[in-house]
């Protein structure tokens, strides 16, 4: 039987799961476990954020999971991508990483001070629906952008297709393991003047839950 986790910033946005798989969650951040026999589940809470995502990850062993899946919401740039849309995030930048130079910004590679802050997933699970998402790209970041200028400035260093507070944070944590890991979003909103009015949190949450709940439920029964 195949081991999961489920890897979220918070609880609501992964309560669908919780619910389906009898897993109480008693703290606001930590490792909890599936009550339900016949599949091996765990959900990590860690808090928003890449500094809350990388700290709690670094508290437990991936390595005794077969599985590791990051679940949440995201802005989208692009706008060609629908709200409430599942995509697989298969790359992530951390792209406050840099410097600045006057009214330029230096990304981290060309600072050559080593190191990467560019990840990707790492899913060779045979699931047709998981193959058939949109694959983006993502930013992690610690202030998601909500002015015209910031967001121009981005699309021009980046060209990202989402933003997230966590992504990249997830996928620098499961680097260079031997597990599988993906990055499982749904659309929430568009990346603009910020209006909550606009937001569909809700039907991003239920979507993206819908599809992890019938991913494991198909790994778990090959």
């Amino acid at each position: 039987m195949p081991k999961f986790l489920i890897v979220a910033a918070t609880k609501q946005e992964v309560e669908p799961i919780l619910t389906r798989h009898d897993i109480v969650i008693t703290e606001a951040e930590g490792l909890f476990k599936s009550k339900l026999p016949g599949i091996d589940l765990c959900v990590l809470i860690t808090g928003v954020g890449m500094v809350n995502t990388a700290f709690i990850m670094g508290k437990y062993s991936h390595e005794k999971f077969d599985y590791l899946i990051n679940i949440g919401i995201c802005g989208a740039i692009d706008r060609a991508l629908k709200i409430g849309e599942v995509v697989n995030v298969n790359c992530d930048t951390l792209s406050e990483m840099g410097a600045e130079n006057e009214n330029e910004f230096i990304k981290y590679n060309d600072l050559k001070l080593g190191g990467i802050n560019f990840y990707k997933n790492k899913f060779e699970a045979n699931y047709l629906p998981f193959d058939i998402l949109k694959k983006v790209s993502g930013i992690t970041v610690n202030t998601v952008h909500g002015n015209e200028a910031s967001i121009q400035k981005i699309i021009s260093l980046f060209n990202p297709d989402v933003e997230s507070m966590e992504g990249a944070a997830f996928f620098r944590a499961c680097n260079g393991a031997t597990v599988e890991y993906c990055q499982l979003r749904a659309i929430s909103n568009y990346v603009e003047k910020r209006d909550k009015s606009k937001w569909e949190i809700a039907l991003a949450i239920k979507n993206v839950n819908e599809f992890a709940i019938k991913l494991m439920e198909d790994l778990n029964n090959k």
